[in-house]
């Protein structure tokens, strides 16, 4: 599984953790990505995407149904 928002496209980071000693590894920062159903073209899916997308309001999350007893 991709670590790709399906809205913003955002990926991983590649960068170097660098010690007090100044040694370096290969380091990836990752997005947050939270799976969340959304509505898509009148149609309930479930996508991959980032915090800082579902924060914004960019996913349209679908209405709860709520039960009725008559």
């Amino acid at each position: 599984m991709s670590k790709i928002c399906d809205i913003c496209g955002k990926r991983p980071l590649v960068g170097y953790s660098v010690s007090h000693a100044h040694n370096k590894t290969k380091k990836r920062w990752y997005p947050n990505l939270q799976s969340v159903k959304c509505v898509k073209d009148g149609q309930t899916v479930k996508i991959r995407a980032c915090t800082s997308c579902i924060k914004s309001g960019l996913v349209e999350k679908p209405v709860k149904k709520t039960f009725q007893a008559s």
